[in-house]
C-alpha cells in the first residue's frame, strides 16, 4: 500500500471482523482513522491497538436520526469513507426507522450518511457488497417487505445488490457533476468472519462448510478493501476476489452480476431511497440542514 500520511479514513462498523481489520491495515500504512460503531466502548478498545491516530464516534446506521447528526456535525476532509457495517440474514425486524433491517443498515443507512457526507468526501467511496447480490430481486415498491412473504436470505442478498447499484448510480451522478470523488463496490469473497455463525440449520451448515472449502480468511478477505481504498481503481468499478466462484483470491476488478447492470434499476433505487431517507445527492451540503 502506499504512505497515508496525512490521509483521513472514515471506517463504519470497525469494532470486529473486516472492519476492524481494515482500520488495522490503513492506519499500518499511517492512515488517521476514524471508526464509526454503535459500540464507542469496544471503538476505543479497538482504537488504542491501532499504529496511528484514531477517532471513535458514536453512528447507528439503523437510525436516520443518528446519522444526520452525525454528519451535521462533521465538519473535516475525509479521503475515503467505507461504507463496511452491515447484517446478515437476522430474524425479520425492523429499524428505528420502519425499514426492514437488511434494507435498513446494509443500504438505507449507508445511502443517507454518504450523500450527507459528500461535501467532505475528497477521494473514494468503498461500499461493501458480497458476492451473494448476484441473487438479489429488488422490488422498489416493497423494499419493506410488506407484499411477500418474508425471506431473511432474500432480504440479505436484496440488500448487497442495492449497495453495488448504489455505487454504480453514485459514480455515475459524479461523473455527470465533473467531481473527482469515486465511488468503488467491493465484495471480499466468502469471509470467515463469525458473521453468519448465527445462521441455523441447513443454510447455517452450507454457510459453515463452503466457507471452509471455498472462502479465505481475514488476511486475505481485506485485501479487496484495501485494494479499492488506496490503489486507483476507476469509478463504478467492482472490487472482489479472482478466485473459484469469486469467493477467495487475489483482489482484481470484476463484471457485477447482470441484475446489477440495470442502470434504470439503480436510478429508480436510488430516487426511492432519497424518498425514503429525505437526503439527496449534495456535493454542496445544503441536504445536511
Amino acid at each position: 500500500m502506499p504512505d497515508l500520511h496525512g490521509k483521513t479514513v472514515l471506517i463504519t462498523g470497525a469494532t470486529h471482523g473486516l472492519g476492524q481489520r481494515t482500520a488495522q491495515e490503513l492506519a499500518r500504512a499511517g492512515a488517521k482513522i476514524v471508526l464509526a460503531v454503535r459500540d464507542t466502548a469496544k471503538g476505543e478498545g479497538v482504537a488504542a491497538g491501532l499504529a496511528g491516530s484514531a477517532e471513535v464516534h458514536y453512528l447507528d446506521l439503523a437510525e436516520l436520526a443518528t446519522i444526520r447528526r452525525f454528519a451535521c456535525e462533521w465538519s473535516s476532509d475525509i479521503d475515503v469513507l467505507i461504507n463496511n457495517a452491515g447484517v446478515m440474514e437476522v430474524p425479520e425486524g425492523k429499524t428505528e426507522d420502519g425499514f426492514e433491517t437488511h434494507i435498513g443498515v446494509n443500504f438505507l443507512g449507508p445511502f443517507a450518511l454518504t450523500n450527507l457526507l459528500l461535501p467532505h468526501i475528497r477521494g473514494q467511496v468503498v461500499t461493501l457488497t458480497s458476492p451473494f447480490h448476484s441473487g438479489g430481486k429488488i422490488k422498489t415498491r416493497d423494499l419493506n417487505w410488506t407484499q411477500r412473504r418474508y425471506s431473511a436470505a432474500q432480504a440479505y442478498s436484496d440488500s448487497k445488490l442495492a449497495d453495488l447499484l448504489m455505487a454504480r448510480e453514485l459514480q455515475r451522478r459524479l461523473a455527470e457533476a465533473g467531481s473527482p470523488i469515486t465511488s468503488i463496490a467491493v465484495h471480499p469473497g466468502v469471509v470467515r468472519t463469525g458473521l453468519f455463525d448465527h445462521v441455523k440449520g441447513p443454510r447455517g451448515i452450507y454457510y459453515a462448510v463452503g466457507s471452509r472449502m471455498l472462502g479465505h480468511d481475514l488476511d486475505h478477505g481485506v485485501l479487496p478493501i484495501l485494494y479499492a481504498a488506496t490503489q486507483e481503481v476507476p469509478g463504478g468499478s467492482l472490487v472482489g476476489p479472482d478466485g473459484l466462484r469469486r469467493f477467495s483470491g487475489q483482489p482484481t476488478v470484476l463484471r457485477p452480476a447482470r441484475n446489477a447492470l440495470n442502470v434504470e434499476l439503480g436510478r429508480e433505487l436510488w430516487v426511492t431511497a432519497e424518498q425514503m431517507t429525505h437526503t439527496t445527492f449534495d456535493l454542496l451540503g445544503a441536504s445536511r440542514e
